[in-house]
């Protein structure tokens, strides 16, 4: 049994996401994590808000409440929608925690001793008309190296850029719009990046296995002159600077929001609730130390530092799940962080890389409202639909685009007309020729052997390519995998032989029935709820939701003569031509 660590982007706390962020880190982190712990492994999915950043306060702003206040619903939203998609955190966590407040200002210690940090006087926008030094996301403006007019100070959302604020070309507040500008002097740290240039390159080319969308990018990075980042900000809410000469400031998100991870986990294991947060005095202290557990109290079975930190973690495997405007930060500003320390942190071994699905060629946007978000989708359908369909289109290879009519089809053809008219086909004749057991009788044939074959195969290709996190290509065996149970049926033929020879239909449905079984078992990993609706109309355990390792011609023997099932409803109801109709018209629908 391996040990195995899996983290997602963190969504951020302004709003609901969208069905590219879903896509793009926490529903493959969760089919991965399924498929682990189906293979018996030891999996501790972890994921959080990202609560800190003007966008923060902004969206607070724009809300008429206090940041706090926003974010701490706004965690809450973003947890029960998650869990509404079946994302089985272990824990979801909130930057914001004081677990978080102190490993990052601890962080920040042992990079200064490290000689990583030094202080410099910036330029900085002031708004005269708002009273404040604007920061980063405070201030919009046209982008230099791509001409987008929206691009933010931190970051340009159109090409992904990564800018100051002072870069921008016409600025605006983006509290006010006043263009009532200057630049001012104030004091910050930073991180000295560049100094960890040939310890980065000769750590991201030791990842030979990692997907080219995640090494180019870190390399370009590395290869374009890595810069020094300024990772304090003149904001109220965050993460306080613990430094003389810093009283008002604080971390800069893109700081802290990584650290998160490992506080998190930290979270976890101390079972802190929201209340018990609300209350509690941020400690004193090193992290380390273990003088936190005596104010909180520490669950015994829940070492935190085993996942992360020292010999003890030597035999985790951590893997990263993320959009590619993320990998920059975790390729490179966050194992600077983790690695600059000079203290044993687990750093990842395998970051999964996404390109972005688009709507109808245009980006999702949070902040335009463009595109399906997350609850839109919980309303209109199942979480299943959208959990299949995201995973066989997940954008690995170049981005790809969600419309409406591709969606529909997706899910007609896939998941209604193969797959569950397979499980109600054949479970709707054996009750109305056999009654609600398995049947007895017969010996295996030609089809019966020819079956086992393909599944051998297929079995084989849809495990290597779940290991390897190749979605698409996962997906397209696990299709072919439902559809083989038709094939059978239509050379089985059950329906045809029961009038003169019953035991050779009993032997078909009898293994028909068993593949429905494996089918569940197999496909649970990305439809977690039609897996176990299946599993029940088979009265068979959820506890036996383990990955298949035995011989394919014992897996469709294992329900015996005379076990009992169900004839669900219908699984997956088809989607007409005016629901797609209604849906375009609500979220639109043009190029």
């Amino acid at each position: 049994m391996a040990r195995i660590l899996v983290t997602s982007a963190l969504p951020y706390i302004n709003g609901v996401k969208h069905l590219g962020n879903l896509v793009g880190s926490m529903l493959p982190a969760d089919v991965y994590a399924r498929f682990k712990r189906a293979q018996g492994h030891q999996v501790l999915y972890i994921c959080a808000t990202d609560e800190h950043g003007t966008p923060a306060e902004l969206a607070a702003l724009a809300a008429g409440r206090d940041v706090a206040t926003f974010c701490k619903e706004q965690h809450l939203i973003q947890k029960e929608i998650g869990e509404g998609f079946g994302l089985s955190w272990d824990y979801f966590g909130r930057s914001s925690s004081p677990q978080n407040h102190e490993l990052t200002q601890h962080f920040c210690r042992k990079l200064d001793e490290a000689g990583l940090i030094e202080e410099r006087i910036d330029q900085q926008v002031y708004s005269i008309d708002d009273g404040r030094f604007l920061p980063d996301r405070y201030i919009e403006g046209t982008c230099p190296k791509c001409g987008y007019d929206k691009a933010r100070g931190d970051q340009c959302e159109n090409c992904t850029s990564l800018l100051d604020p002072t870069d921008l070309i016409d600025p605006r507040s983006a509290v006010s719009g006043s263009t009532n500008l200057e630049v001012r002097d104030s004091k910050h740290l930073y991180l000295r990046q560049s100094q960890m240039v040939d310890e980065l390159r000769a750590w991201i080319n030791s990842k030979a296995d990692w997907p080219n969308l995640v090494t180019s990018i870190a390399n370009k990075w590395l290869d374009e002159g890595l810069q020094d980042r300024c990772i304090t900000r003149d904001l109220s809410w965050g993460i306080p600077v613990d430094r003389e000469g810093f009283e008002g400031k604080v971390f800069y998100v893109w700081f802290d929001a990584p650290i998160e991870y490992i506080a998190a986990t930290k979270e976890w294991a101390e079972a802190i609730t929201d209340d018990d947060v609300a209350d509690m005095q941020i400690p004193g202290g090193d992290p380390l130390d273990g003088s936190y557990r005596e104010v909180v109290g520490f669950g015994e079975e829940r070492d935190w530092q085993s996942w992360w930190y020292g010999d003890a973690a030597k035999d985790v495997t951590y893997v990263q799940f993320m959009a590619k405007d993320n990998i920059p930060f975790h390729t490179v500003g966050f194992p600077v962080t983790q690695m600059g320390s000079r203290e044993p942190w687990k750093v990842v071994d395998y970051i999964k890389g996404f390109n972005w699905l688009t709507y109808y060629g245009g980006k999702f946007s949070t902040s335009q409202k463009r595109g399906v978000f997350m609850d839109q989708a919980l309303e209109i359908l199942p979480a299943d639909y959208w959990r299949y369909y995201l995973m066989a289109n997940a954008p690995e290879g170049s981005d790809s685009s969600f419309t409406w009519d591709h969606f529909a089809g997706t899910i007609n053809k896939d998941l209604a007309d193969v797959l569950g008219n397979f499980v109600n086909r054949i479970l709707r004749f054996t009750k109305s020729r056999f009654g609600e057991e398995v049947p007895a009788g017969g010996e295996w044939g030609d089809a019966e052997e020819n079956l086992v074959a393909e599944l051998d195969q297929r079995i084989a290709s849809y495990t290597a390519y779940m290991e390897g996190m190749e979605y698409r290509k996962a997906l397209s065996e696990l299709r072919a995998i439902w559809a083989s149970g038709n094939e059978y049926l239509t050379v089985a033929e059950p329906w045809a032989k029961f009038k003169e020879n019953p035991d050779a239909a009993a032997v078909g449905v009898r293994t028909g029935i068993n593949l429905i079984r494996l089918i569940a078992i197999l496909s649970h990993p990305v439809i977690p709820t039609i897996s176990e609706n299946i599993l029940s109309a088979l009265k068979v355990p959820v506890s036996e939701l383990a990955w298949p390792t035995v011989p394919v011609e014992d897996l469709l023997t294992i329900l015996q003569p005379e076990h009992g099932f169900e004839v669900p409803k219908v699984l997956v109801q088809k989607i007409e031509d005016e629901h797609i109709a209604e849906w375009t018209e609500r979220f639109g629908g043009t190029e």
